[in-house]
């Protein structure tokens, strides 16, 4: 099948027109707000238990900064 290239403006602007709407369907998003995405992807983690871990590290901190405290009060006497 033989394939005639025309030179006309209105035939290159079709298909210029047509590859723009095939490139912009690439990039479709199903989020319409960075809102939607984040929320979805904190539920997404959530499912996941990523945030549901233990608690160590907030007692750990808290034991720590009491044995600096008392530390310090020690030296001061």
């Amino acid at each position: 099948m033989a394939v005639t290239r025309q030179n006309s403006p209105q035939i290159a602007l079709m298909m210029l027109d047509a590859a723009a709407q095939a490139t912009r369907s690439g990039f479709a998003c199903m989020f319409s707000t960075s809102d939607e995405y984040e929320a979805a992807l904190i539920a997404k983690r959530r499912a996941e238990g990523r945030y549901g871990g233990s608690n160590f590290w907030p007692v750990a901190m808290f034991v720590g900064c009491g044995l600096t405290v008392a530390g310090a009060a020690l030296l001061m006497l």
